[in-house]
This record gives structure tokens, sequence and C-alpha cells, in this order.
């Protein structure tokens, strides 16, 4: 089976949706592909700041987020080695075009909040792109299922093992020489942690945690490559083997 489309966007993550979204509300209908039978909702937070914000804005789900996420007014970095804080910096600060603004989002509540304001439709879930070819003017998705969608317009946001950018020749992900684990708190009851962003470094480690609302807070652990990984090993162990 054939379908034509204007616009395919391959990945209902943040990026593809947003990319949806913000087409919608300029009038211009998408496909958005999914190869999960479901959103994607697991995942941790992130750090969202003043131009995302913006963005966010013009697409009409600015300010339910904010609502719901707490503002981070303080970066707090201290040393593991000596206990000593060493930097102590405000957020607040105005900008050449206005405050800044930094809070942590919950990415379950973030892609919820996007695909709410999508027409119904919109996204295609159990869609799995397994290759992609030119045909003239237009490109020739192929699914898993044996549909072919046949598209003016292809927008890859599948990620890092992207078919998209595969695809289009694009160079292979390299690692960043950095392993991390990151993750989420939620408290039964208010954590009562201050807006800030605590951070922690030590010898070739990086930790931290900031607090997304009044009880849940987002954390991480990170290390160079080839340092010991015994902070971390120990965590994992801890997870995965209790």
């Amino acid at each position: 089976m054939e379908e034509v489309l204007d616009i395919v966007i391959v990945g209902a993550g943040v990026a593809g949706l947003t990319t949806s979204l913000g087409l919608h509300k300029l009038g211009i209908r998408s496909l958005v592909l999914e190869s999960s039978g479901s959103l994607r909702i697991t995942g941790f937070a992130i750090g969202i700041w003043t131009n995302a914000w913006k963005a966010l804005d013009a697409i009409g789900i600015g300010d339910s987020l904010r609502q719901q996420h707490k503002q981070i007014y303080w970066n707090s970095t201290t040393s593991t080695i000596s206990g000593v804080q060493t930097v102590a910096m405000s957020f607040v600060a105005k900008g050449k075009h206005g405050d800044h603004e930094l809070r942590c989002v919950n990415r379950k509540v973030l892609l919820e909040a996007l695909a709410k304001e999508l027409p119904s439709g919109t996204i295609r879930f159990s869609s799995k792109v397994v290759s992609i070819e030119i045909s003239g003017f237009y490109k020739l998705v192929h699914l898993a299922d044996g549909t072919i969608l046949k598209t003016k317009v292809l927008v890859g946001c599948d990620g890092v093992n992207s078919v998209v950018a595969k695809w289009l020749g694009f160079k292979a992900p390299t690692f960043t020489g950095r392993v991390a684990i990151r993750g989420c708190v939620n408290f039964k009851s208010n954590h009562g942690f201050e807006p800030k962003f605590f951070q922690f470094f030590g010898k070739a480690f990086r930790s931290g945690f900031l607090p997304y609302d009044d009880n849940g807070v987002y954390w991480f652990l990170t290390s160079s490559e080839g340092e010991p990984l015994g902070p971390i090993q120990y965590l994992l162990d801890s997870l995965l083997f209790r």
C-alpha cells in the first residue's frame, strides 16, 4: 500500500512532536511516525533554558509547563574533595533580550503536553522505518509492515541511530568520551530542596541534582572514559541486582 503525503516526520520524541506542532500552528499538516506502540514517556528530565521557553511559548504550551515545574534560580557547585563550595551563580540575571529562565522539565509531562495539542491521527505508532529511497521529487519511506509512504518532505527526528541520518550519509555517532547514569526520584511528600542546580565535582567525577517540582528531583553522575567507574558501577549494581 502506498500513501502520498506532504510532510513525514520520523520519531515522536521531543524534537519530532515539537516540529509537528510548530507546523500545525502554521496550518501545515504532517504525519509523525513512531516505531514503538505508544509514546515513549519513560525517561528523565530536561533542563530547558530561555530560548527553548520562547519556542514552547510560540507553540502554545509554555505557560502550562511553567505551572508544573519550578524555576531554577541558582547554581551551587561544591568540591567533593575539599567540601568547599566553589561556585554560587545566579540564573536570574537579565540578558540582552530579557530575563534568563531555567526550569527542569519532566520528559513525560513535556511529551504528553506536545501530543495533546496535535490533531487526532498525527502520530502513527508501530511504524518502524526500514529504508528510504528517492523517486523523482518524492522520498519513498518503507515501513516494516510493508507500507510505503510517498512524501515531499522528510524530517528525521529519530535519535542517535537515525535511519534518516544514515540515508543522508551523515557520519555515525561519535563517543563523547564520557559515561553517565541519570534518573528521577519522586518523593511521597515535598522534598524540601531549594530551586537550585546542585553540582558536585571530584576526581574525574561530576554529579548533581535539581528539583523539577515539589516532589520530583532529577539526578546524574558522570565520569571521563578511562577513569575508574566505581561509583557508577556501584549504582548500576544496586539498581539492577538488588
